[in-house]
């Protein structure tokens, strides 16, 4: 795993405990609903990830869109299919997207190193 992909996922899961641990019940609920929303539905998980990374790009969240690039790579998402959901948030969003899609090819690129 490369350093970038890793100091993310340390970064989330260090920074998930310190907020879970507040034992928050409006923030527990509010992501246990989030985890729910991602689950096997009507809608699979594949499906479900590429439009969260599509919302995620569009509404320039950063840490969304490593969050949900990761999720694709797990359930299998190709390169060529990241590249089409790229052009969707790109057409959705406008230019304004594209200094989002740079860093987020440059942490796909990251997640599947020499696999393609």
């Amino acid at each position: 795993m490369s350093n970038l992909v890793k100091e993310f996922n340390d970064y989330r899961t260090r920074m998930n405990e310190v907020i879970l641990a507040k034992d928050n019940l409006v923030i527990k609920r509010l992501w246990n609903l989030d985890t729910n929303t991602y689950a096997e539905g009507a809608l699979d998980v594949k499906t479900k990830e590429m439009l969260g990374l599509v919302a995620s790009m569009v509404l320039r969240c950063d840490d969304c869109i490593k969050y949900h690039l990761g999720k694709s790579h797990e359930v299998g998402i190709s390169t060529e299919q990241m590249y089409e959901i790229f052009a969707v948030a790109n057409i959705v969003g406008g230019t304004i997207v594209v200094p989002h899609t740079r860093r987020a090819a440059e942490y796909w690129e990251e997640l599947v190193g020499n696999e393609e």
